[in-house]
C-alpha cells in the first residue's frame, strides 16, 4: 500500500468544548426508513410494486411510523408506488410517509402531485453543498447553492398550501453534509430554516447526512453538536441523522451523533444503500435493547426480518451479522459452549437480569435459540451444513454454493423427516454436485497457449457424450472458459460462468483439489458443480462437467414435461 500519501483527512470543524462525550442516550429516537427509497435505488435489480407494498406493510408492522416510499418524480414505478398506497388507502392513520426531491421546479411539483390526497406526508429537500460537489460536479459558488435551496423551499412551502387537505412537514438535507464547511452548513441551513418559519406546532426536519464516511465517528458527533448550536429557532427543528458506512462504522457515528443532541434517525434494515451502505437501525435499535432502553421498533422475531430483507433485496444476510447471523448464538468453541451452560444455568437464580458470558443478549428475545452444537435437519440453514462440510471434510464452498447445498440437504431431511447425519451430508453433497459424469463425460485434454499477453488459451478435448465419442475445442481467457466454449459449440448451449474457485482438499504431497463452479444457463437459472482431482486443472474442468450435466439433465426434464 504505497499510495496513502495522495489521501488527506477530512475535518470541517475543530470543537474544542464538546460536550458529548459525557451523555449517554437514554430514550430511542424517532426512526425513519428508507429501505424503499435509498435501500432500494441500490440494488442490482430494485423492487417491483408488489416487493415494495410487501416490504412496506412489513415495516408498518415493524413499528415504523415513518417511512420514505421513494423518490416519485424519478420514475413511473416510483411514482405509481405512491398513488396505489395514497388511492387503496393502505397507509395507517399513525403512520407518515416520505418522499425525496430535488431542489428542482418541475420535479417538486410532479411530487406533489404524486401525494395528492395523503394525509400526512414528509416532504424532503435536497441540493448538494460539499466543497467537492460545488467545485466539480455544479460549479456553483456558495451564494448560488444557497439560492438553490432557498428556491426549492419556498417552492415546497407554496405548493403545499394547494393540499390543504394534507399535513406536511418539511425536510431539508444539505447533501454530502460531512464534507461541507460547518458553518457553510449552518448558514444554508438558516436560510431554509427562514423560509419554513418552524413553530412549536409544525416543526421542521434539518437532515444532516454523512452522505460519505470521511472521518472518525467522533468527528461526526463534533459536526452535528456544532449544528445543534448554531441552528436557528432549534427548539422547532428536529436534528436528523443520515450515516452512510464507506469506513464501516455508521452504527457508531450514529450513536455518538445521537449523543451529540440528534433527535431522529433515518436507515435501513441490515444497512442496506449505496456503496457500502447506510446505518443499520436494526443494530442500532438492538443496540439500545442491550441497554434496557425500548427501541420502539419489534425485532422479536428476526428470522421474519431476514426473510423480507433476502427476498426484496436478493441479497443474504452475513451469518456474522450482530443479532441476526445465523452463527451469532451458536458457539464452535468447547470452552465458550461450557461458559454458557454455566452462565444459563446461574440465570434460574435471576431470571430477570440477564448475564450469561460471550451472549450480550437471550437469543428468546428476537425469536432464536442458543445452539451449542450444530446439528442438521430440516430447519437447518446452510450455516450449520456448512460447518459440518468444512470441519468434517475440509470443503470450504462460496457463499452461493454454500446455500443451493444447504436447500438440497435440508430438503432430504424433510423427505426422511429425521435429523441427517454428517457421514449422510457428504454423502448428499458427492452424489449431487461431484464428478458427474452422465450424459457428458470429459476424457482426455489438451491445453496451449495462444497468447501469453491475454492469457488467451486453446483446447482440445475427447469426451464422450450419451456413450459416443467426439472430440471438441474452443478457446477462451484460461482454460476453463476455453472448455465452456468449446461445449458450448457442441451442444449449442450457453453457459455463463458466474463464480469459480478451488483448494487442496487434503494436507501433503498426494494432496487431491476441488473445484467449485457456479454457471448461469439461457434460462437465468443457476447450476453448481464440483470436481476433484489430483491436478487442479483437471478438477475445475470436472466441475464444469458437473455443471454442464446438471443443466442437460434440466433441460431433458423440461423437454419429457
Amino acid at each position: 500500500m504505497k499510495n496513502y500519501q495522495k489521501y488527506r483527512p477530512y475535518e470541517t470543524v475543530d470543537l474544542k468544548d464538546r460536550t458529548w462525550p459525557n451523555k449517554k442516550i437514554e430514550k430511542a429516537p424517532i426512526w425513519c426508513s428508507v429501505d424503499l427509497r435509498d435501500g432500494n435505488q441500490a440494488l442490482e435489480t430494485p423492487m417491483g410494486l408488489n416487493q415494495k407494498l410487501n416490504f412496506f406493510n412489513f415495516l408498518v408492522k415493524t413499528g415504523f411510523k415513518e417511512i420514505e416510499i421513494g423518490f416519485p418524480a424519478a420514475s413511473d414505478t416510483e411514482y405509481e408506488f405512491t398513488r396505489e398506497l395514497i388511492e387503496n388507502r393502505l397507509i395507517p392513520d399513525d403512520v407518515t410517509v416520505q418522499v425525496l426531491t430535488q431542489s428542482r421546479g418541475h420535479i417538486i411539483e410532479r411530487t406533489f402531485k404524486a401525494l395528492r390526497g395523503v394525509k400526512k406526508a414528509v416532504v424532503h429537500l435536497y441540493n448538494s453543498t460539499s466543497t467537492l460537489q460545488r467545485d466539480v460536479v455544479f460549479g456553483n459558488s456558495k451564494e448560488q447553492t444557497i439560492d438553490l435551496a432557498v428556491y426549492g423551499a419556498k417552492l415546497v412551502k407554496e405548493m403545499a398550501a394547494k393540499y390543504p387537505e394534507t399535513d406536511f412537514t418539511f425536510e431539508y438535507s444539505p447533501e454530502s453534509f460531512t464534507g461541507t464547511e460547518m458553518d457553510f452548513a449552518a448558514e444554508i441551513c438558516n436560510a431554509v430554516i427562514d423560509v419554513w418559519e418552524p413553530t412549536p406546532e409544525k416543526k421542521v426536519i434539518i437532515n444532516l447526512p454523512s452522505t460519505v464516511e470521511m472521518g472518525t465517528p467522533n468527528l461526526y458527533a463534533d459536526q452535528i453538536e456544532y449544528m445543534g448550536r448554531n441552528l436557528k429557532n432549534r427548539e422547532n427543528v428536529i436534528i436528523s441523522l443520515h450515516a452512510h458506512n464507506d469506513r464501516g462504522t455508521a452504527v457508531a457515528a450514529t450513536e455518538l451523533a445521537m449523543m451529540a443532541g440528534a433527535d431522529r434517525v433515518e436507515g435501513t434494515l441490515f444497512g442496506n444503500g449505496e456503496r457500502t451502505g447506510n446505518c443499520d437501525i436494526m443494530n442500532v435499535g438492538m443496540n439500545l435493547f442491550t441497554q434496557g432502553i425500548d427501541p420502539g421498533l419489534d425485532f422479536s422475531n428476526i428470522n421474519d426480518l431476514i426473510e423480507i430483507y433476502e427476498s426484496s433485496t436478493r441479497m443474504n444476510v452475513h451469518p456474522r451479522h450482530p443479532y441476526a447471523g445465523e452463527l451469532v448464538y451458536t458457539a464452535f468453541s468447547g470452552s465458550h459452549q461450557d461458559a454458557i451452560r454455566k452462565g444459563m444455568e446461574a440465570m434460574k437464580k435471576h431470571p430477570d437480569r440477564w448475564e450469561v458470558p460471550y451472549l450480550p443478549i437471550d437469543p428468546v428475545d428476537v425469536g432464536r435459540t442458543y445452539d451449542p452444537i450444530i446439528r442438521i435437519n430440516s430447519q437447518s440453514g446452510k450455516g450449520g451444513v456448512t460447518f459440518i462440510l468444512e470441519q468434517n471434510y475440509g470443503l470450504h464452498m462460496p457463499k452461493s454454493f454454500q446455500k443451493d447445498v444447504g436447500a438440497v440437504v435440508t430438503h432430504v431431511s424433510d423427505e426422511l423427516q429425521s435429523e441427517v447425519s454428517p457421514e449422510k451430508i457428504y454423502e448428499i453433497f458427492k452424489q449431487e454436485y461431484v464428478d458427474i459424469r452422465t450424459p457428458f463425460q470429459l476424457t482426455t485434454h489438451r491445453s496451449t497457449t495462444v497468447d501469453s499477453d491475454w492469457d488467451i488459451v486453446n483446447i482440445e478435448a475427447e469426451i464422450l457424450y450419451k456413450g459416443e465419442k467426439h472430440f471438441i475445442t474452443g478457446e477462451g481467457n484460461g482454460v476453463v472458459s476455453a472448455f465452456c466454449r468449446a461445449i458450448e459449440d457442441f451442444l449449442n448451449i450457453h453457459i455463463d460462468i458466474i463464480d469459480y474457485r478451488g483448494h487442496s482438499m487434503e494436507l501433503g504431497t498426494k494432496a487431491r483439489a476441488i473445484s467449485y463452479i457456479e454457471t448461469r444457463g439461457e434460462n437465468g437459472k443457476r447450476y453448481y458443480g464440483a470436481g476433484t482431482s489430483s491436478s487442479v486443472s483437471k478438477s475445475s474442468l470436472r466441475a464444469v462437467v458437473s455443471t454442464v450435466n446438471k443443466m442437460l439433465r434440466d433441460m431433458e426434464k423440461t423437454e419429457e414435461e
